[in-house]
């Protein structure tokens, strides 16, 4: 889902990285996708080496037209959650959304993000394991605060999903009410992280990039909830960023 959401969103091209099964069966998904099998079920600290040096030839290919989407369907096994803050650790100058199992790596290590151009996008779970707060039921002015405090504190920019999106870099405040009730269906946070990545890859700061990311998102919800309602699946969503686009 992120990387056809990425595709659509403007990316040239995208490489999966991901253990043998789940590549596989990605690549067989479509043409478009080029999947790349790490051996094994999990990914584990011995792929970090190949994860690095496949970053880093990207960024050279693309003339540092690159970004990273990490942690949709990685898993939370420990060995998986040490590999993903070990790479996490080595990515200094290359922007990276992190999302699903990804931000529960980082909560037990959040200086691996810090002072990077990094994009967080946790839901209102996630958000509480990465601040210990639970603002669901406060006040929007409240959680507007408390999301712009955790963005200082760790040195980057979140993008916190709700009815009204809060997107922080510590520093300023954007906040996205697009969407729709009928994006509550699996698979639309990895859109959501998928044109962030776009956008991050196009050079543009996190804190635009995510927030410009945000209104695409909702906004392509909302044009395929006008035609499916109830029936809008992911994949719908991904079709309609063109037309948010144009």
């Amino acid at each position: 889902m992120a990387a056809l959401a990425g595709f659509r969103a403007g990316l040239d091209m995208v490489r999966i990285i991901a253990p043998k099964r789940a590549a596989d069966v990605i690549a067989s998904f479509s043409p478009i996708l080029a999947a790349y099998p790490l051996a094994g079920h999990y990914l584990l600290g011995e792929h970090v080496a190949t994860l690095l040096a496949m970053t880093i030839s990207a960024k050279e290919v693309a003339r540092g037209n690159v970004s990273v989407v990490i942690g949709s369907g990685l898993g939370r096994t420990e060995e998986t959650q040490d590999a993903i803050v070990e790479y996490l650790s080595q990515l200094d100058d290359i922007p990276v959304v992190i999302d699903a199992d990804a931000i529960h790596a980082v909560v037990k290590k959040p200086q691996v993000i810090m002072g990077k151009r990094f994009v967080v996008t946790p839901n209102r779970y996630e958000f509480m394991l990465l601040s210990g707060v639970e603002i669901r039921l406060l006040p929007e002015d409240e959680r507007i605060k408390i999301v712009q405090e955790e963005a200082a504190r760790l040195g980057t920019t979140i993008l916190f999903k709700a009815a009204t999106d809060v997107i922080s870099d510590g520093k300023e405040v954007v906040l996205n009410e697009s969407g729709s009730p009928y994006m509550s269906v699996g698979g639309t946070g990895d859109t959501l992280a998928g044109i962030t990545g776009a956008l991050l890859a196009r050079n543009i700061s996190p804190l635009k990039a995510a927030g410009a990311a945000a209104y695409m998102n909702g906004r392509a919800g909302e044009i395929a909830a006008g035609k499916f309602k109830d029936s809008l699946v992911a994949t719908d969503l991904i079709e309609a960023i063109p037309e948010v686009i144009l």
